[in-house]
């Protein structure tokens, strides 16, 4: 007899999701909440899919990183997101710049590969700008970071 979930084969069980996939659909509902959840709200909002423990798992692993704050909430606590969408992804992506020593490389190679849309944006961004309005430029003003060798 075969047991239905064996193990971790990629395409051996076509209804198991990566915890990557897992963890953007708890921060989904969580941003479209109109306060905090706990892990029981969480699972209802994502249908009941998912078992209790497995949510409370993925919402602990995401105040580990950092991604969700937690405030106790009876037993147990009640998450936010510290983020939305892209702050959490330029976490993300400052994250993966931290790991390297030769930054100037990894940061000449991410622009090479920016469509010019994006990389006139990107320009905008560093000289001040929003790409549309200074106003809107959500970093303090200033002019934002300054990446290394970057045209001022």
């Amino acid at each position: 007899m075969a047991e239905p979930d064996a193990g971790p084969n990629p395409g051996a069980s076509a209804g198991r999701r990566s915890s990557g996939e897992l963890e953007a659909s708890v921060l989904a509902a969580l941003w479209a909440a109109d306060g905090p959840l706990t892990p029981a709200d969480v699972q209802r909002t994502l249908g009941g899919a998912l078992a209790r423990t497995t949510v409370t798992t993925i919402l602990t692993r995401l105040h580990d990183k950092g991604a969700v704050a937690r405030a106790r909430a009876g037993r147990g606590y009640a998450y936010t997101p510290t983020q939305d969408s892209p702050g959490l992804t330029a976490r993300r992506m400052r994250s993966e710049l931290e790991k390297e020593e030769d930054r100037e490389t990894v940061l000449a190679r991410f622009v090479s590969e920016l469509s010019d849309d994006d990389e006139r944006l990107l320009r905008s961004l560093l000289d001040g700008g929003d790409g549309d309005s200074e106003s809107d430029a959500g970093n303090g003003g200033a002019g934002g970071p300054r990446l290394p060798g970057a045209a001022g």
